[in-house]
């Protein structure tokens, strides 16, 4: 429950704008409103400036590895996660991306990628599953799925709909 607690908390601060927090002195004047529409969130962030510690309890992180970006497979692997982004979100997954094995980044050094390779890192920072070609969303969700963490998380979603009747 406090996992989930956590997570409804982060994605409820992440999703206020600091406008909603704003006080003005007339109550009768709206907000501003940006001149510029927000540009969505990207797909994946470089796994260079992170740690894997950042993320637990929080989310779950699929770190897509691979000696340069144009590596078919990492291609592939990026492409197949673009398709339907919105079931990476309910899961809380996180994606990071590391092309440059010249640099070693925290998350290269704990993980230890070789060529291609994505990794799932679970939210209590236990490595799922790695594997070393791109599997699509389906297979990605159901591993996911699966997990003991996800199951309560399913669960606590279940009763939270039945108490709300």
């Amino acid at each position: 429950m406090k996992h989930i607690f956590l997570s409804a908390l982060s994605a409820f601060l992440i999703s206020v704008t600091p406008a909603a927090f704003a006080q003005d002195a007339d109550a009768d004047t709206p907000l501003a409103q940006p001149d510029v529409a927000a540009e969505p969130a990207p797909l994946a962030q470089p796994a260079a400036e992170v740690d894997l510690a950042d993320f637990k309890w929080v989310n779950r992180v699929l770190v897509v590895f691979a000696d340069n970006p144009l590596d078919l497979n990492f291609r592939r692997q990026m492409d197949l996660l673009a398709e339907r982004p919105e079931v990476l979100t309910e899961r809380d997954v996180v994606v990071l991306t590391d092309t440059d094995p010249d640099t070693l980044s925290a998350v290269r050094k704990q993980l230890r990628p070789r060529g291609f390779t994505f990794v799932v890192v679970d939210k209590d920072g236990a490595v799922m599953f790695r594997k070393p070609d791109p599997w699509d969303l389906r297979e990605i969700t159901r591993a996911i799925d699966k997990t003991p963490l996800r199951q309560q998380e399913i669960q606590d979603i279940k009763d939270a709909a039945r108490a709300a009747r």
